[in-house]
């Protein structure tokens, strides 16, 4: 025990040590003065992504795949509802879902409720990461609700009234309870700043003090503006890495902070000329890589692949991101399938080109075993992949550490990656050298997913190596994930080789153009410490995984999790080949070498509250090499 909490706090930089002792003992009292006046917009928001309806009734709302009553006031907090799911309640993400106007009713009378039941500083309401989502959920909702009257150009039209909140019929609310509020919460977010967990929560707290900087004006705004924007310029060129990834290797968070580099710039689009124009010239370069990242860690359906913390329903998809970046200046470039800077609305002082904001900053590149740099063929895929390819396209995100690969029909998708950074590795798995396979369009090889938070047992388990696949060795995990949030121990890749040189590496050069290859250490605490190493082979027909346990182990257990939609044909008593089916009548032959298969019952997790029946194809090491080789044809299902 001793050593787990040793080589989990030895990562840990000093501000999370002493910013959590200031943050349990310093608590503030909520500064409850009149809210700053409104500041003048000069257009209407465009429209961001819309979420899922969550609001079923005036008192019923459905998060996490579990619907509750809130009745009253008690039940903001009940201690018999998940700590997630009650967030969830705070955030107010209903306001700006589908069809939101025909709920209007209902949302005006949830803001009284809230406002009423929740004094200042009180319950999980004001915490600061539900606080942060809330406060720019407001600021979105008052925009839209107010139509373009707060705006130049309404008033120019004879109205005269101050914003949004003079459309939200004063006899529910009355015109300056919802600014009211807000500017309490703006005030109470800034002296409870999450430095204590940095990472996507800090990021939160300064995209709110942006959005209340922005919404009111005046010398307090300006100070609420000064800190989020100081704030975000840092967690930029923090959080975000040089091939356009977030920094915590989970897709899921990385399209979250790409809808909140979205939202500042469609923020700066609403009042010109308030926010700082170097930040926003680094949004808009942030958000352009932020899109080729997310084009490539995204599957032919869509959706993102599952590495690290990462579930369905969370953050808007791929489709809905692109559109958005659109709407703001941040569209498709058709010959590359990647993404550009055009000339954003976010700023009335320069052009998007003098503005610094044109390209693509990336480190996306292969190498080769002679050590020679070029660029990939391509730098996505789904929507970046030309259709119809025959040639493997190698995509390597190598500040990130993950390969996206796509020959013919197959995409994969490869993780080479630390689980995150040291200091912050709360939404980590003991995923290394785990993989994805789509085929046809449909995911045959997933991993596990996540349905939950906390720090129970089912937590645990889809943290563990287990759930993903890669290689167990001994019983344990490559990383030693625990609690609900935390790693000691962990696994580093090494020796990472993207090669066309096939014969070099005894492998078929008939089979790839590609290689990839790569090893971990997270099992040398292990007796005998030994490595696993695993190579990947993908070409039009077929995918070869080959892995090799160098040193000394009692067992090794190859898992492929797959989809549910895909149906195993149970082997034959001694046999080490068989077939997986897809749903549109494809199938893939499967054979072992230097193992001994089995499928086994199984659950996948595509959603928080959710898991699904499965098939698992667990290999059983029988030497100190196994091979796995997967074959299809290439034309596809025949009809």
């Amino acid at each position: 025990m001793l050593s787990r909490y040793w080589h989990t706090l030895r990562y840990l930089r000093p501000i999370q040590f002493y910013g959590r002792l200031w943050f349990r003992l310093y608590r503030p009292r909520p500064e409850l003065q009149p809210a700053p006046m409104r500041r003048l917009a000069s257009r209407a928001w465009a429209a961001p992504p819309l979420r899922p309806v969550s609001m079923l009734g005036p008192t019923r709302f459905r998060f996490l795949n579990q619907t509750h009553d809130v009745p009253g006031p008690e039940s903001w907090n009940a201690p018999t509802l998940d700590k997630l799911w009650l967030y969830n309640l705070h955030y107010f993400d209903d306001l700006n879902a589908q069809d939101a106007q025909a709920r209007a009713d209902w949302h005006r009378a949830l803001i009284e409720r809230w406002i009423a039941e929740n004094p200042p500083g009180r319950g999980n309401g004001w915490e600061p990461y539900p606080t942060s989502l809330r406060i720019v959920n407001w600021v979105k909702y008052l925009g839209a609700v107010a139509g373009g009257e707060g705006t130049e150009a309404g008033r120019q039209g004879g109205t005269e009234k101050r914003g949004a909140d003079a459309c939200l019929v004063p006899q529910c609310l009355g015109a300056s309870v919802p600014s009211t509020s807000l500017a309490i919460q703006a005030r109470w977010l800034r002296k409870r700043l999450e430095h204590h967990l940095l990472g996507n929560h800090l990021f939160a707290n300064a995209k709110a003090l942006v959005f209340a900087g922005a919404f009111f004006d005046g010398p307090e705004a300006e100070q609420w503006l000064a800190l989020g924007q100081c704030l975000l310029r840092r967690e930029l060129n923090e959080q975000i890495l040089p091939d356009g990834g977030h920094f915590e290797r989970s897709p899921m968070y990385h399209a979250i902070l790409l809808e909140d580099v979205l939202d500042v710039l469609n923020l700066a689009g609403v009042y010109p000329g308030v926010l700082d124009d170097a930040l926003l010239a680094r949004c808009g370069a942030k958000a352009v890589a932020m899109l080729d990242w997310l084009a490539a860690m995204t599957h032919p359906d869509g959706e993102i692949s599952f590495f690290n913390d990462a579930a369905f329903g969370i953050a808007p998809p791929l489709a809905d991101l692109g559109a958005y970046a659109k709407h703001l200046g941040i569209g498709a470039r058709p010959e590359s399938g990647g993404y550009a800077s055009l000339n954003p609305p976010y700023s009335t002082r320069h052009s998007g080109r003098e503005a610094g904001i044109q390209g693509r900053e990336s480190n996306v590149a292969v190498t080769t075993s002679a050590g020679v740099v070029s660029e990939p063929t391509i730098h996505g895929r789904g929507p970046g992949f030309p259709a119809g390819t025959t040639d493997v396209q190698c995509c390597w995100l190598r500040d990130s550490g993950y390969v996206c690969l796509q020959a013919g029909p197959a995409v994969a998708l490869l993780d080479v990656a630390p689980i995150g950074p040291d200091y912050l590795p709360g939404h980590a798995h003991a995923d290394t050298l785990s993989f994805e396979l789509s085929l046809f369009g449909q995911r045959v090889i997933v991993n596990g997913g996540t349905s939950r938070y906390g720090s129970g047992p089912e937590r645990l388990a889809e943290r563990g190596t287990a759930a993903h696949s890669t290689v167990q060795i001994d019983g344990v995990d490559s990383s030693e994930v625990w609690g609900g949030f935390r790693v000691a121990r962990r696994a580093r890749p090494f020796d990472v080789i993207i090669s066309p040189e096939m014969a070099e590496m005894g492998m078929d050069p008939d089979l790839s153009p590609i290689l990839v290859s790569a090893a971990h250490d997270g099992y040398r605490r292990l007796p005998g410490r030994p490595v696993h190493r695993r190579q990947w082979q993908l070409a039009e027909d077929r995918l070869v995984v080959t892995d090799r346990i160098e040193g000394v182990c009692r067992s090794a257990i190859a898992r492929f999790h797959l989809h549910p939609q895909v149906e195993g044909i149970e082997p034959s008593i001694g046999e080490a080949c068989g077939t997986l089916r897809l749903a549109n009548g494809a199938c893939i032959h499967w054979r072992v070498t230097g193992g001994h298969p089995r499928l086994v019952p199984d659950t996948w997790h595509p959603e928080f509250g959710r898991s699904v029946p499965s098939q698992c194809l667990e290999v059983v090491m029988t030497a100190d090499q196994c091979a796995m080789e997967l074959t299809w044809a290439a034309s596809g299902p025949s009809r």
